[in-house]
């Protein structure tokens, strides 16, 4: 743990979890338990911030109950309709689930791990108790990051998780960077950036990136759906300079059969295109309500996805 001087302003982001193994260095949050800064031998490879910001953007956030955007905040679920607070309301919807701002406590920390955890308690528009743990650990692979939901209480309930890092492989701007996606199919969004129903082929399209090529001047806001495994299992997609080295592989178990690619096009100039969000999800955006990749959990019952990032060490 980084520790702070008693008398200094708290950081916004709450205590500080650095770990370390080799030349690898990451920071954990306890507001969120978010990925502030992820980093090999002094060299990005996480656009983070700083101590003395507020995260925004969502940068190396966890996304739980559910990633991404839920319509006008409401969903039927066991027969009840509810209704959470619209946290995008310039496009009335729910963004990015219920936990990233919260006060999550560390258990086990050593210098190459932290386990942070959170009791998520019933509240308006999600009347559930969900037990949070995610795991942040570095090894000579690179980082592995492992979220578990458990119902704690007495009936069902509506589960999804990702995480929102934003990777970058030295570029000025991600344009030049050469990027991979496994997948065989997006989907299309409305003007909310709603998911329509329809999952069409990327077959012939700029956003088929199944053969690596520049990203250009696409605008990438797009989940993307069908992915291909690698025979252990495991989706790999890949980002690299476009003189080959730095690359960087993010990984995702079976339990994140959606990824999210954000160009980054809607934030701030000095952010913009800056980096490349790459979202492993649980579920699709709107799953609350279309139920695509949705998990009902019964009481006691858990679910534990894995994702991570293999850097060029």
């Amino acid at each position: 743990m980084v520790s702070p001087d008693p008398a200094a302003v708290p950081p916004p982001s709450g205590e500080q979890y650095e770990i370390r193994w080799g030349e690898q260095q990451a920071v954990i949050t306890e507001v969120g338990a978010g990925l502030r800064t992820y980093a090999v031998a002094g060299r990005a490879i996480l656009d983070g911030y700083a101590l003395d910001e507020m995260c925004n953007f969502a940068r190396g956030a966890a996304l739980i109950p559910w990633p991404n955007r839920l319509q006008d905040g409401r969903y039927t679920f066991d027969g009840h309709d509810y209704q959470t607070p619209l946290t995008e309301p310039d496009r009335h919807n729910a963004i990015h689930g219920l936990t990233r701002w919260m006060n999550w406590q560390a258990g086990r920390v050593d210098p190459s791990t932290v386990v942070m955890s959170v009791r998520l308690h019933p509240q308006e528009g999600y009347p559930f108790t969900l037990d949070l743990e995610i795991m942040y650990r570095l090894a000579d692979t690179g980082l592995e990051v492992r979220t578990t939901g458990r119902n704690a209480g007495s009936r069902p309930l509506p589960y999804a998780a990702g995480h929102h890092p934003y990777v970058v492989v030295g570029t000025d701007l991600i344009d030049d960077a050469v990027l991979r996606i496994p997948a065989r199919r997006w989907l299309e969004v409305d003007d909310r950036l709603i998911p329509t129903g329809r999952a069409p082929a990327v077959d012939g399209k700029p956003l088929d990136f199944r053969q690596p090529h520049p990203i250009g001047d696409l605008h990438l806001d797009t989940a993307y759906a069908g992915l291909e495994p690698d025979p252990d299992g495991r989706v790999r997609v890949e980002l690299r300079h476009p003189g080959g080295r730095p690359a960087l592989v993010l990984w995702m178990d079976a339990g994140y059969p959606y990824v999210m690619a954000f160009t980054g096009d809607s934030m701030t100039p000095e952010r913009r295109r800056r980096s490349l969000g790459l979202e492993p999800m649980t579920a699709a955006p709107n799953a609350f309500r279309s139920g695509l990749g949705l998990r009902t959990l019964r009481p006691g019952e858990s679910f534990t996805s894995a994702w991570g990032i293999t850097p060029a060490l």
